[in-house]
């Protein structure tokens, strides 16, 4: 045997104003909603019907809870119709007759005029049907989910619906003049039915002006103007530009507005989303492309389907067309910039390089036109591509941070221009060049490639280094690195650490090596057996620093031991590498031993003990 499910009204209400809807001020909007439907509706009956909305404020005399009355002159309904869509949950009017055009109505759920019951006990709907004989009926509901239907003893003198409201004790500041006409302007500013507001006496019409974007202007001057005076009133915030909008896949347009700062690249801007021209959401996240962080929008769409809420829009293959297009609006507003204004790009750039660059990855006609303009960290200061490649056959690259900063210095020193593309997208833009630019050359590069523009040594110099170059390389064997002397700039860095690509992953293997037990450790050997090469690093020692100089005369040699390690190890530290447990060792001893040094020679400054 089959049986109903019980539905807890209060319960429902309950869902509906914690869980449901964001405030119980969208009571508004569901009777604008409902009213605007009404007109539409009747419209496909009679073309010609112009329809409009009223709402009224009732106050009591006695000082008693105001009453709310919304009125329209639309389709109505009948005595079945009542039963039917206003006293079963889930059920809308729609979803009838009418179900081949319901993209011409904004409710497509059955569940907004509950939301009436968050700040109401009591529900009188009167209403009379264009379809029926001229009877007027009335629908009362109440919050414990009891409800009656009667013929009404004020019949209605033409088609259409009033609703009355009366407002409970603790919602008492939504039914006060000024917030409903800002409920009402705020959620059906841009419906295109008149809806008029009658309180403390006076009548006045809310929505005059509709959407800016539709109206007509004398130049492309006054309407950028209107608009942005449109974005300052709606977000209150002065905006750099406007974008229009427009999808035919769901039938959205609109405005985007240019962020005057620049948010968090995987920040989510909120977006004021109408559909049909009911506001459903201000803060609709899921209409732009998540690149697109550089704008907020207002939008108006006719054909997306909205959630249970309707307050944002519904995942699926209409609202990612529509996302596509409103993409394609805003690259082609970027291209028209590359093409026409650059220097209003370059400005754009400088606030919102995040998002131009996950444009440019994504797109490669608007990759070659901004790419160019992008500027990149450099040995030899910022500088754009095309400032780079004018004066660099060839442009090299470093896509680690530590890289940069150990190459960066004396790089500079060698007239070497290497990019740092360690920040979010460079190194795939970089890398992107040669396949949309076949002429242009690009390289990664690394520390080892420094020492091969170095200046080599004359055969007295050779000779006079012969010592240190013979202690140093058995000094650092148990570190297995090499050594080498050579004349490079800076003058001031007295040596280089310099290993290939892959010599920073087995110096990492290697510690972790000796921070783990017996098990892990011989995993940690196989992975050092394949990695491990036959390329080691090199100490490269500046013969140009006179530290350098002095240390190959001295003939102490513990105290030539002592400086090379010390020496070593400062170039691991300016080279931003870790240490392992044995440099760390060679640190502890190196700095005790250069303070017994000093103290043995009585604190002068002798010899490479002086060293700073």
């Amino acid at each position: 045997m089959d049986h109903r499910f019980q539905i807890n009204l209060r319960g429902v209400i309950d869902l509906l104003s914690h869980h449901l809807y964001s405030s119980p001020g969208v009571y508004v909007r569901e009777l604008l909603q409902n009213a605007t439907d009404a007109l539409r509706a009747r419209q496909l009956l009679e073309p010609a019907h112009e329809g409009t909305v009223r709402v009224e404020l009732i106050e009591k005399q006695d000082g008693g809870p105001p009453t709310l009355l919304f009125s329209d002159d639309g389709v109505g309904l009948t005595e079945e119709e009542l039963h039917r869509f206003l006293a079963t949950i889930g059920e809308s009017s729609k979803r009838e007759a009418l179900a081949e055009r319901r993209n011409d109505f904004i409710g497509q759920f059955g569940i907004g005029l509950l939301s009436c019951f968050m700040v109401c006990d009591e529900l009188l709907v009167v209403t009379r049907s264009v379809k029926g004989e001229g009877q007027t009926m009335e629908w009362r509901g109440r919050h414990d989910g009891t409800y009656s239907v009667r013929p009404s003893e004020h019949p209605l003198e033409r088609p259409g619906t009033q609703v009355f409201l009366l407002a409970r004790a603790d919602a008492a500041e939504f039914f006060t003049a000024e917030r409903v006409h800002q409920l009402a302007l705020h959620y059906g500013g841009l419906l295109p039915f008149p809806i008029l507001l009658t309180a403390e006496g006076r009548t006045e019409r809310i929505n005059t002006e509709g959407a800016p974007w539709r109206r007509k202007y004398e130049s492309i001057s006054e309407r950028r103007a209107a608009l942005l005076a449109y974005g300052r009133e709606v977000f209150g915030s002065d905006f750099l530009d406007c974008i229009p909008l427009e999808s035919t896949a769901g039938q959205v347009e609109g405005v985007a507005f240019v962020l005057p700062f620049s948010p968090h690249y995987n920040a989510k801007q909120k977006h004021r989303v109408y559909l049909k021209n009911m506001l459903l959401s201000e803060s609709a996240e899921n209409l732009l492309p998540d690149w697109a962080f550089f704008v907020k929008c207002v939008v108006n769409a006719n054909e997306l389907r909205p959630t249970a809420s309707r307050e944002s829009f519904y995942e699926n293959e209409t609202l990612a067309k529509a996302r596509e297009a409103l993409g394609q609006a805003l690259r082609r507003y970027l291209m028209e910039l590359a093409r026409d204004e650059p220097r209003a790009l370059q400005r754009l750039i400088s606030l919102h390089g995040l998002s131009v660059k996950a444009l440019a990855l994504d797109d490669d006609d608007f990759y070659q036109l901004v790419i160019g303009w992008l500027p990149f960290e450099t040995s030899l200061g910022t500088m754009t591509l095309v400032d780079y490649r004018r004066a660099h056959a060839t442009v090299r690259y470093v896509s680690s941070l530590d890289d940069f900063r150990q190459v960066a210095r004396v790089a500079a020193a060698q007239g070497l221009c290497v990019v740092n593309a360690a920040y979010t997208y460079d190194t795939e833009l970089i890398e992107k060049l040669p396949r949309l630019f076949p002429q242009a050359k690009v390289e990664p590069f690394s520390a080892a490639e420094l020492p091969q523009s170095f200046e080599e040594l004359t055969l007295d110099e050779r000779e006079s280094v012969f010592p240190l170059v013979k202690l140093a390389e058995l000094a650092l064997q148990p570190f297995r690195c090499d050594v080498a002397v050579k004349k490079f700039r800076p003058k001031e860095v007295p040596t280089l650490y310099s290993e290939e690509s892959g010599g920073a992953f087995r110096r990492e293997v290697e510690r972790a090596r000796e921070e783990s037990d017996e098990l892990y450790a011989s995993v940690m050997d196989s992975v050092l057996s394949s990695a491990r090469g036959d390329d080691r690093p090199v100490l490269t020692f500046n013969f140009l620093n006179p530290v350098v100089r002095r240390l190959a005369g001295v003939t102490d040699r513990a105290l030539m031991k002592l400086s090379v390690e010390m020496l070593y190890v400062q170039a691991l530290l300016l080279g931003h590498r870790p240490l392992n447990a044995k440099e760390m060792a060679l640190l502890n001893q190196g700095l005790l031993g250069l303070i017994a040094a000093r103290l043995e020679g009585g604190g002068e400054d002798s010899g490479p003990g002086g060293m700073h």
